[in-house]
């Protein structure tokens, strides 16, 4: 039996892992195997200690918004924000629906393609809607 979470083991650096599976819709991180941590962007091995049994794992795709700016320019308005995920890492990308959000709001995650190219971006979650 194959291991669905993992596209080519082997062939492929954690990056490219990390894009094949948005390019497939799925919001996948890594994981210690031994520890439990998990860790976004991917690596090979985690930061501090040098462990190497990361393992591909499913992202819950909730986070909260730790910080955000909104840059403006000519041809429109865009903001970048810094979210924690509920499994503990932090990554950046981009609230959508608004220019901005409050620190501390809820958001969902959601792959989109732009360019070509998939990425993760954020919806802000109703206050009373559950996950």
């Amino acid at each position: 039996m194959t291991d669905t979470t993992t596209p080519i083991e082997g062939e492929m650096g954690p990056e490219a892992q990390y894009l094949s599976f948005l390019a497939q819709s799925r919001f996948m991180i890594q994981r210690s195997r031994s520890t439990g941590r998990y860790v976004f962007y991917p690596r090979v091995v985690i930061p501090g200690t040098g462990e190497t049994d990361l393992e591909w794992v499913p992202a819950k795709g909730t986070g909260t918004v730790y910080a955000i700016t909104v840059n403006r320019a000519r041809h429109g308005s865009h903001n970048v924000a810094l979210i924690d995920l509920d499994e503990g890492p932090r990554m950046m990308s981009r609230i959508e629906g608004q220019e901005t959000a409050p620190i501390g709001s809820r958001v969902r995650a959601r792959i989109v393609e732009e360019e070509g190219v998939a990425i993760v971006v954020f919806d802000p979650i109703e206050q009373g809607v559950t996950a």
